[in-house]
């Protein structure tokens, strides 16, 4: 359990660091769900970036009638 707890914590320190490269926390524009979805999804497939994988997540938000 011990290792099994290191591993993930390494796992998502890895992703993070993917997400950091990407440029993803260095936004000052307002995040909408979908930029939120995609940091998330790189934070959790962390190590999966560095072979390839471009985790990405599409969302709409409903708009405001007119």
């Amino acid at each position: 359990m011990r290792i099994s707890s290191v591993i993930v914590v390494i796992w998502l320190v890895i992703g993070a660091f993917a997400a950091y490269q990407r440029g993803y926390f260095s936004g000052d524009e307002q995040v909408n769900c979908a930029e939120l979805g995609t940091v998330l999804v790189t934070i959790v497939t962390g190590p999966l970036n560095y072979v390839g994988l471009n985790p990405t997540i599409e969302c709409t938000i409903p708009q405001p009638s007119p």
